[in-house]
């Protein structure tokens, strides 16, 4: 202690030098003890070693991982599933309508060419008229049918009637022997018709030859529906 240092009968105040001499024993007593912990090899030790930190793991914690990363790319592949099936939708929408597109086309392709067909046949049907045959039967059906236009009555059967009373069916006939042929206008045709009754009674669109068989027909009976009301009334000559 440091009262048994001091000498007795001296003043207990400490002195500069004194001071400084117990700091070198202060200093020399922690050296000392610092030495007697080292061992003699010359190597540090521990009283006590320090303790081992334990490191917690779980294998639930990577199966996590595992499941989060498998839901993900389930995840993800749904959704590529999904946009492929859209696309593969909208693929066989825009084919079906396409399709649609064509066949609408195609039909009214056709339906205008089957107009244009039609107008064709009606043009052909207005270009060529009706064809008689060239005889007594076709003269009389095809001045039936102008006269038909025209309103000229007439039956068959009563211009066949006169046409054989009157010519026997010969186009060319003509009298030279009655009071008209006297005054030189003899009657011609197969209806027996004199020039200026023809000329009076022709109608249009008919020819104007006297001997054409129906011109004369349709004058003949135009003329007998002006004076009789029809060539079914004339039983004689006219």
């Amino acid at each position: 202690m440091l009262k048994n240092i001091l000498p007795r009968g001296r003043s207990r105040s400490l002195t500069r030098t004194h001071k400084v001499a117990i700091a070198g024993v202060g200093t020399l007593g922690a050296a000392a003890v610092a030495l007697t912990a080292v061992p003699a090899s010359g190597q540090t030790t521990t009283s006590e070693a320090a303790p081992t930190a334990k490191v917690a793991y779980s294998t639930q914690q990577i199966q996590d991982v595992h499941a989060g990363v498998t839901g993900q790319l389930a995840g993800a592949s749904q959704k590529v599933a999904a946009i492929e099936a859209k696309q593969e939708a909208a693929a066989k929408k825009a084919t079906a309508e396409k399709k649609a597109a064509a066949k609408k086309a195609a039909a009214k392709r056709a339906a205008k060419e089957s107009t244009s067909r039609s107008a064709q046949r009606t043009e052909v049907k207005k270009a060529a008229p009706k064809s008689y045959p060239n005889n007594l039967d076709g003269w009389i059906r095809e001045a039936r049918a102008i006269m038909k236009k025209h309103g000229i009555p007439g039956s068959y059967e009563g211009i066949h009637r006169n046409i054989m009373r009157e010519s026997s069916g010969n186009p060319k006939a003509i009298n030279d022997w009655d009071i008209n042929a006297i005054n030189g206008i003899p009657s011609k045709g197969l209806l027996q018709v004199i020039p200026p009754t023809f000329k009076a009674y022709h109608v249009a669109g008919t020819s104007k030859n006297i001997y054409d068989p129906v011109a004369n027909i349709v004058a003949a009976c135009n003329y007998a529906a002006d004076k009789y009301g029809t060539m079914d009334n004339v039983d004689s000559a006219y």
